[in-house]
C-alpha cells in the first residue's frame, strides 16, 4: 500500500493559512467504495484509508514511513505567486483597461 505525503492547501472557503503548516501523511485506497443498494450508503473495507498522520516537517514522515516500512511517495507544495497591488493603482493613468462604475 501506498502513502501520500504532501502538504495540504487550504480551500476556497478559507482565508488563513492555519491548516497549511503541517506535512500530511494518508494512504491511498486499495480497493474502490462501494454503494450499499439499498440506503445508498459509500462503504469501504479499506481501514486504513481512515487513517490521516500529522506531521511538523517532511523529514519527520519521511522518517516515519521509511522507519515502518511504507511505501511512499512525496508531494512537494506549489507556492502561489502572489502579485502586490495598492487600492490606489484601481485609479492610476498607466492603468490598461477603461475604469468604470
Amino acid at each position: 500500500m501506498v502513502a501520500r505525503i504532501y502538504k495540504p492547501t487550504r480551500t476556497a472557503m478559507q482565508s488563513g493559512n492555519a491548516t497549511t503548516r503541517l506535512w500530511v501523511l494518508d494512504y491511498e485506497p486499495e480497493q474502490p467504495r462501494q454503494v450499499e443498494p439499498l440506503m445508498g450508503y459509500t462503504s469501504s473495507g479499506d481501514m486504513k484509508s481512515q487513517l490521516r498522520l500529522h506531521f511538523d516537517t517532511k523529514e519527520e514522515a519521511v522518517a516515519y514511513a521509511e522507519r515502518h516500512g511504507i511505501a511512499y511517495q512525496v508531494q512537494e507544495p506549489n507556492e502561489p505567486s502572489r502579485r502586490r497591488m495598492a487600492y490606489a493603482d484601481n485609479f492610476s493613468f498607466r492603468r490598461i483597461g477603461q475604469w468604470t462604475h
